[in-house]
């Protein structure tokens, strides 16, 4: 698989009215490092007139014609967005992570700081990324059932009044854990050749169907993410797999308890906790929900999809630009 070139124009894709002191700040760098370089660019705005989809798909488009790179600038959901129109299109892939735990960025060594960022656009190799997909949706960090897309939702309530902070995203879980969010019953069915519980035991070729019912369902495909809530599945990501979570059905005060443990890195140890790892995996909900549209929450953004929902690897990867990097085989 060779990648693609890294050598053409930037087509970089923003958004318009995000921190607008900052903006315009980061707008004034990227417009320096590239006359530095003197790297042809353009910059793709998008707002509440613009949707990010419709700008993403412009970006994608200029892309391939001119041979040139596509890059996201923003947090983990404006990554995704972008990316979902990038993948499978031939170029390469970049970021400059702005979102608030840029989970994606740091996991690939990519810096927080815009000029640091853009020097490593502007030398980095293309290199293959796992990306997750679920009834044709990809992600990149997450992709959740339940109570975690309610909390997603909940923290985007408490970001737009009291203002974006890992303190604000913190008191937004807990008020949605004190909600006593519904329990889902669901049909699970999977596929591994080497399927491993959260203890660490091994088995052969093991698949469902299994029935649970859990409070929320978290598919990972982040390796940064899992190891800090202490998941010991973390490394089956590089192995070309997705790791599921699924706490069992307890109580307000349980579910607290299992949020600390994974503050302090210890969430795999929970005797409540269930996870495993998967290369396919179908989630079907019982009773009414079954025939529902639910929320279903990609790298933080949230849409309704119908079940049942196929979680597996896309079958092809994201080219990202990154240090260090190697031209064949892919990572998570």
């Amino acid at each position: 698989m060779n990648p693609p070139s890294a050598s053409g124009p930037f087509f970089i894709v923003l958004n318009a009215g995000s921190g607008r002191q900052d903006q315009q700040a980061r707008l004034k760098a990227i417009d320096l490092a590239m006359q530095r370089a003197q790297r042809r660019h353009e910059l793709l705005l998008f707002d509440r007139r613009r949707p990010i989809t419709d700008v993403a798909a412009q970006a994608v488009e200029a892309a391939r014609a001119a041979g040139g790179v596509i890059v996201a600038a923003g947090g983990d959901g404006t990554i995704n967005a972008v990316a979902q129109a990038a993948i499978g299109s031939g170029c390469a892939f970049g970021v400059l992570p702005q979102g608030t735990f840029n989970y994606f960025g740091r996991t690939h060594a990519i810096p927080e700081d815009t000029d640091e960022a853009l020097d490593l656009l502007l030398s980095g190799t293309p290199t293959p990324v796992q990306v997750g997909r679920v009834n044709g949706k990809i992600f990149l960090v997450n992709a959740s059932l339940g109570l975690y897309p309610q909390l997603l939702e909940d923290r985007e309530g408490f970001k737009n009044r009291f203002g974006r902070s890992r303190f604000i995203a913190m008191i937004a879980a807990a008020y949605s854990m004190l909600r006593d969010p519904r329990q889902l019953e669901l049909t699970v069915d999977w596929t591994s050749d080497e399927a491993a519980p959260g203890a660490g035991h091994r088995r052969a070729a093991e698949r469902g169907p299994r029935m649970l019912k859990t409070p929320t369902l978290f598919i990972g495909n982040n390796r940064l993410q899992l190891e800090q809530i202490g998941i010991k599945l973390a490394p089956e990501l590089e192995r070309g797999r997705l790791v599921a979570i699924a706490p069992r059905a307890i109580g307000t005060a349980a579910m607290f308890g299992l949020a600390l443990r994974g503050a302090i890195g210890q969430l795999g140890n929970a005797d409540s906790m269930r996870s495993l790892a998967f290369e396919r995996m179908r989630v079907a909900p019982l009773g009414r929900l079954g025939r529902r549209r639910l929320k279903l929450a990609t790298d933080g953004e949230i849409t309704r999809m119908k079940p049942p929902f196929e979680f597996e690897i896309a079958d092809q990867p994201l080219w990202l630009i990154k240090r260090g990097a190697v031209a064949g085989g892919s990572e998570p």
